[in-house]
Formats: structure tokens, C-alpha cells, sequence
């Protein structure tokens, strides 16, 4: 089944850090339904990447259309349920499995976190040669779907 799947709009969202990363929002409309995609890479210390759920959480509360929500990237944060995750009460938090490093994976260190409006399908890691040689992180997926839109 072929998706109509449309860009709304996208802002970066301000961080606090002290090395380089950051955040990503877009809105989409996908088959007329409104979603919101945040893409983020957080950091290394365990205050900052507190700071930065707390700003990215923020940004997505105060944009002006509420909508479901996935943010995915990576967390940095070793543990499922401490530190930064723990911001996350009310939303659905998902390690689809080691992706870290990509050679040898031994860490879920990326993510995928989704509002409660989601019902989970499957998740999982993307092993191949090809993504392995593209980053140290393979990609993880999701796949999800919205019951009562």
C-alpha cells in the first residue's frame, strides 16, 4: 500500500551542549494525518542529555498543533529506565536491539521513543555491510501504527 506522505514544516531544535550535537523537528502529514518526527544525536554526559530530553520535550509540547510524536536517534545513554530516560513518563520507549558499535554491536545505545498514540508492531536493527561501513551506529527501525486515526 502505496503512502501519500507530505513535508508540513521543520525547525532545529535549540540544545544545550557542550559538543556537537543536536536536534531535528518535522512535522508530516501522512495520508492526511498530522505526525511529528524528531531526529536527535544527544550527548555523552549523563546532566546534559538530561537537559537536552527536557528541551527537546519542551519544543515538542509548545509547537502549536498537538500530533502523535516519534523522536529516534542516538540516546548515548547506556541503560534503558535511568538518567535521561526517565523524562520520558507517559511515552513508549523502545531499544529495537544493540546497534552500537556497528562492527560488533554490544550497546542500545539508539533508540526510538514514541507518543502514546502508537501501537508498536515490530522493532528491530538493520545489519548489513553496507551500514556498518556507513556509520559506527547501525540503523534501528520501528514499525508502528496509528489505531484511532
Amino acid at each position: 500500500m502505496r503512502r501519500r506522505f507530505e513535508p508540513l514544516e521543520a525547525q532545529a531544535v535549540a540544545l544545550p551542549m557542550l559538543e556537537p550535537r543536536g536536534a531535528v523537528r518535522g512535522d508530516f502529514a501522512v495520508d492526511g494525518t498530522r505526525v511529528r518526527i524528531v531526529g536527535l544525536h544527544l550527548d555523552l554526559s549523563g546532566l546534559r542529555r538530561r537537559d537536552q530530553v527536557r528541551a527537546i520535550l519542551s519544543h515538542v509540547e509548545a509547537c502549536e498543533l498537538p500530533c502523535p510524536a516519534v523522536l529516534m536517534g542516538d540516546f548515548n545513554q547506556w541503560g534503558a529506565a535511568g538518567g535521561a530516560m526517565r523524562e520520558f513518563a507517559g511515552w513508549q520507549m523502545l531499544a529495537p536491539g544493540r546497534s552500537f558499535p556497528s562492527r560488533q554491536p554490544v550497546a542500545r545505545l539508539d533508540r526510538i521513543v514514541a507518543s502514546s498514540d502508537w501501537r508498536v508492531l515490530a522493532t528491530g536493527v538493520h545489519h548489513s555491510a553496507l551500514a556498518a561501513a556507513a556509520s559506527d551506529h547501525l540503523p534501528v527501525w520501528a514499525r508502528l501504527e496509528l489505531p484511532a486515526y
